[in-house]
């Protein structure tokens, strides 16, 4: 029984670290409508702005998210802005998909040019010393990012539920143009929206950076889980990509130990497959539920 319930509590400290990321992700697909292919390099460039930071500086990693979460919001509003907003009037709406794939790339390169296909290791600052709850060990940094993104989801329904601002946001994913009509700047929206996204990843790329080595492929296997994520939890749904990570961090810890470690990944990615042909909408909800949020 000791051994289920430390896989369990592995499971649960996996599905935070996935939530972190999947949350910014449905974020800018329930507002944009936009699946951004690079939100996994934001990822990676949060983990780089990290590792320099706390080495150049000599600081906490967890410190550097006043300045990673803000660099971050500006990557992600100027690719809105400067690349994805000009390509909202095409006919074809998958050139904006390409658009962020061929983002993906640019990012990844750039960082193979940089930084080289070596790992930075980001100093862990004591985020690796275990804690012991009841039977169960935890990683401290483990537990700092599962609570991160509780507060992170709480955080985000009550930003879009209380504020001026999220109900704008709220209105400009139900229907752009009665949004318009009711004076509400949708390109504004639509570029806040992206920020948000992207800052949130860069929140959490602090968080994990001390926990995962740094390597300018990294956030291509964060990105991945992250989509099964938020189409279990249904995407649009900020709530349901939490629980959703919740779900594929208990699959990837238990199938991991009971069928193989090598395994984990055909397992995760079945019920990805299933779950896009049995409920497309996600076991949570209905694909668009950013704005069906109740005032």
């Amino acid at each position: 029984m000791d051994t289920f319930l430390q896989i369990v509590a592995n499971g649960l400290m996996l599905g935070g670290l996935f939530a972190i990321v999947a949350v910014g992700l449905t974020l800018i697909f329930g507002i944009v409508k936009v699946i951004n292919f690079a939100h996994g390099e934001f990822l990676m460039v949060g983990m780089y702005l990290t590792f320099l930071l706390s080495t150049g500086l000599d600081v906490h990693p967890y410190l550097t998210a006043a300045a990673v979460a803000p660099a971050l919001f500006v990557l992600g509003a100027l690719t809105q802005r400067l690349l994805i907003q000009p390509l909202m009037t095409a006919r074809d709406e998958h050139v904006q998909i390409f658009a962020t794939v061929g983002l993906s790339t640019a990012l990844m390169n750039l960082a193979l040019l940089i930084f080289g296909a070596d790992i930075a290791n980001t100093p862990a600052h004591g985020v690796r010393s275990q804690v012991m709850l009841g039977e169960v060990r935890i990683l401290t940094g483990q537990l700092w990012v599962f609570v991160a993104a509780i507060v992170l989801v709480i955080g985000l329904q009550l930003f879009m539920k209380k504020t001026r601002t999220g109900r704008a946001i709220r209105a400009t994913a139900q229907n752009r143009a009665a949004a318009r009509l009711m004076g509400i700047n949708d390109k504004f929206i639509y570029i806040l929206t992206f920020g948000l996204g992207a800052a949130c990843v860069g929140l959490g790329s602090s968080l994990i950076a001390p926990l995962y080595p740094t390597s300018p492929t990294i956030g291509t296997y964060f990105v991945l889980i992250a989509f099964v994520c938020v189409v279990l939890g249904g995407l649009g749904s900020i709530p349901g990509a939490f629980f959703g990570a919740l779900v594929i961090g208990l699959v990837d810890a238990l199938s991991g130990f009971y069928i193989g470690s090598d395994l984990r990944e055909a397992v995760v990615f079945t019920i990805f497959l299933l779950i896009l042909i049995l409920k497309p909408s996600g076991l949570f909800g209905t694909r668009m539920n950013l704005s069906h949020v109740s005032p």
